[in-house]
């Protein structure tokens, strides 16, 4: 059986609706089906399966969910607006800001841009609304700044793409930091613009601020204090060598059941349970995608499919720049149609000896390849983001995707800076 019959069949199976995890391991026994004699057969799809998420580093993943969760129903992500508020809200667009502000702290605790999303809009986007600000254009801010969450780390789609490649998690992680940076500076050079295009009413923003004032700057401060460590004892851990991040994702585990029951007292023990249920209910589909994932990139490999693409791309096209462009335009359009983590594992190794044959860091292709899937999180048809915010403040889909046009335009911008000037991503590696 032919590579691009595997690849008609899988793409059939997604315009058909079948789950992800579903279409890929169909894929993936087809060829031992029609042709007995190649090496991929059911058992070795099995075992790939199997062998593939006996992984140490996969274990940060569910740790990460978990302590999101938990951060998001212990009302983390209140303590770190009112924070960014209260420093940030007397200035033009100081408020949208702070919302940006806290998804870049909240992404760095949890790890995933839906469930930044979630926790940081259930919160700011009422509180926005309540000042004044167009509801479209707060839920547009909460959708697309959500997508710094996995740049920033700890990145779960990093995790994947360090899986999938044999890249250092580490690594990945700290060549993500200056990217989430640049995009998040870029959206509030947005916001600045779109506030004085289209004004504040100061007088309600102040009041916010004044209140703030009123309960008392150290208290604000002492609230909030606890909230943004957690990311800072994280990636201090990493960073420092004191642990890899898998033990670090515990440790995150850990000081936000800490935190959140016995500081801040916003969550109560017999809780526990339904976080944990629900943490559960969302890494067990990323398990089976990944699973799938594995063994089929491992067929894809057999049949010799990434050497094949390799080839005509490289025959075809000898710019460095050109090569750049048409995989950044694949990347934005698979992330349109499919979810970060089978996109990574997908097409990390198909594309990454067309990446080592033009001298490209591995690192900095991760880097690029998580900011191009990010955008995919706010693009239709899927946009998880979008619908996540629809649901939180009940606008229509196509209505909040309309705002979030211009914040593409600028996360674009970002694209391109970290496309060519890879120091970008690579200065903090020492590279």
């Amino acid at each position: 059986m032919s590579s691009l019959v595997i690849m008609i069949i899988f793409i059939i199976s997604i315009l058909l609706a079948i789950p992800v995890s579903i279409s890929l391991g169909l894929a993936s026994v087809l060829p031992g089906v029609f042709d007995p004699s190649f090496t991929a057969s059911g058992q070795f799809v099995i075992r790939s399966m199997v062998g593939g998420i006996d992984s140490f580093p996969l274990l940060a993943v569910p740790m990460f969910v978990l302590s999101g969760i938990i951060m998001a129903r212990g009302g983390i992500s209140k303590k770190i607006f009112d924070i960014f508020s209260l420093l940030f809200g007397r200035f033009t667009a100081g408020i949208p800001c702070s919302v940006i502000g806290t998804c870049l702290f909240f992404g760095a605790i949890s790890g995933s841009g839906p469930a930044t999303v979630a926790a940081v809009g259930s919160m700011t986007i009422p509180i926005l609304s309540s000042l004044g600000y167009d509801k479209k254009f707060s839920t547009a801010i909460v959708a697309v700044s959500g997508g710094v969450g996995v740049i920033i780390p700890p990145s779960i789609p990093f995790i994947m793409y360090a899986m999938a490649s044999g890249e250092s998690v580490s690594s990945l992680f700290i060549a993500g930091i200056l990217p989430g940076l640049l995009i998040s500076f870029l959206l509030m050079i947005y916001c600045i613009f779109y506030c004085i295009k289209n004004g504040e009413d100061r007088t309600l923003i102040n009041k916010r601020i004044d209140d703030l004032n009123k309960k008392g700057v150290l208290i604000v401060i002492k609230e909030s204090l606890f909230a943004l460590m957690a990311p800072v004892i994280i990636l201090g851990f990493i960073y420092a060598g004191i642990t890899s991040p898998t033990e670090a994702a515990v440790i995150s585990v850990f000081y936000s059941v800490i935190i959140s029951i016995f500081v801040y007292k916003t969550l109560k023990i017999s809780e526990m349970k339904d976080i944990i249920i629900e943490s559960v209910r969302t890494f067990s589909p990323i398990l089976f995608i990944l699973a799938s994932s594995i063994a089929f990139s491992r067929v894809l490999t057999l049949m010799q499919i990434p050497q094949q693409l390799s080839e005509m791309i490289l025959t075809n096209f000898s710019s460095r720049f050109a090569i750049l462009v048409i995989i950044n335009l694949l990347l934005l359009l698979v992330g349109m149609v499919m979810d970060t983590t089978p996109a990574i594992l997908i097409l990390a190794p198909i594309l990454l000896p067309i990446i080592q044959a033009i001298d490209i860091d591995p690192v900095h292709f991760g880097v690029i390849m998580v900011v191009n899937l990010a955008i995919g999180f706010v693009t239709p048809p899927i946009g998880v983001n979008l619908f996540i915010a629809s649901t939180i403040s009940e606008i229509p889909v196509t209505e909040i995707a309309v705002k979030v046009v211009p914040m593409i335009g600028f996360f674009l911008i970002a694209l391109l800076l970290i496309s060519i000037f890879p120091q970008i991503s690579l200065i903090l590696l020492g590279n």
